[in-house]
């Protein structure tokens, strides 16, 4: 059903009046900030109305309306106005963004830590998975019964393991297999690391203890791991500070399932775009999350993988403005990791005009 432009008009001075206050909103504060034109007695009559049709709520008789799942929805999707960040807020972002990190981890612990702090919600950064290989095998010798595998992987990670052995074993065959795993192990995904090439090596070794098979194993593990991605979240504790979940209970469900990375992993994707999505209440499909909203932007990882960057935060949340900094955000990475660097010039590009949401 098409709603007039006076109830669009109430419904979102509902909606923003909400998101200041945190408290239900009446006739006389609309009146007195939405400009209509029309007395107290209509603007009642028309939130009785977008009550009914279901944008609105009313915790008690004598309270005011809150928006419900229904009319926050309408709202992003009709209503909201694209913001423009400040200056100071993009050029935050920008020297963030442009700080020389060596590893992923620390570059999307960082990022989900700058959106936190940016919009006071609990925030989440996804890593895209991606297909490693070995660039380089040390296999140090110890003693006649232990060993250390080294692996330096091609996404500057490093894996190792600390191998004991039942039987002695002399240096010279642990220098035979780190020059025959450089030699034939190194540039491979784990799916190309076959029994065929694990049996060639083991005849070329004249490996007849299973040593090989030990290395060959560490490896297809160590290269599994590296493409299932991260997850990382960081300010947890600040989903306390909002009055929604000031029930200790119910703030211990959302918190506790951000908690299992294996849950996040699986957070739909903000789409094949740098788009940002939106999830409000009901329409996530964790039951932990009904009552929250989720917002992601979803970010170029190179390599044609994308990552996520989001927020978990109540109903009552200004999702122009989260929208707009986690949009930001989003780029910003892209350039970092979709071309490897940074241009030149990304920490003054906020100089060169103005930056909203949807640039």
């Amino acid at each position: 059903m098409e709603i007039s432009a006076r109830k669009k008009r109430i419904l979102a001075a509902v909606v923003e009046n909400y998101i200041r206050s945190a408290e239900p909103v009446g006739s006389k504060t609309i009146a007195e900030t939405a400009g209509l034109g029309c007395s107290s007695a209509t603007i009642r009559n028309e939130l009785s109305e977008l009550t009914a049709l279901g944008y609105l709520e009313q915790p008690h008789t004598s309270a005011g309306r809150v928006p419900s799942p229904q009319g926050y929805r309408f709202y992003v999707n009709e209503l909201m106005e694209r913001q423009k960040l400040s200056l100071e807020e993009a050029e935050a972002i920008n020297a963030r963004l442009n700080e020389k990190m060596e590893q992923l981890d620390r570059l999307m612990a960082d990022a989900g830590k700058l959106a936190g702090q940016l919009t006071g919600y609990p925030a989440l950064a996804l890593s895209a998975p991606r297909a490693a290989t070995v660039k380089r095998f040390d296999l140090l010798y110890v003693d006649a019964n232990t060993f250390i595998i080294v692996a330096l992987l091609s996404n500057s990670t490093v894996q190792n393991k600390l191998v004991h052995l039942p039987f002695s074993v002399d240096q010279g065959m642990i220098q035979k297999l780190s020059a025959l795993f450089n030699a034939g192990f190194t540039g491979l995904t784990d799916e190309e690391i076959t029994p065929v090439l694990i049996s060639a090596t083991e005849r070329a070794a004249r490996d007849t203890m299973g040593l090989t098979s030990i290395i060959a194993a560490f490896t297809i593990e160590a290269l599994s791991r590296s493409r299932e991605g991260e997850a990382y979240v960081t300010g947890e504790s600040s989903l306390l500070q909002q009055p929604e979940f000031r029930d200790p209970d119910k703030a211990h469900r959302v918190i506790s399932y951000l908690s299992d990375s294996g849950h996040l992993m699986s957070l739909p994707s903000a789409g094949s775009d740098s788009g940002v999505r939106v999830i409000i209440g009901p329409e996530n499909l964790a039951e932990e999350l009904r009552d929250s909203s989720v917002v992601m932007a979803s970010y170029d990882a190179g390599e044609g993988q994308r990552g996520l960057i989001g927020v978990v935060g109540p109903l009552r949340m200004d999702y122009a403005a989260v929208a707009a900094k986690l949009q930001y955000i989003a780029e910003g990475l892209s350039r970092l990791l979709g071309s490897g660097e940074a241009p030149a010039g990304f920490g003054k590009m906020i100089l060169k005009g103005d930056v909203t949401s949807d640039e």
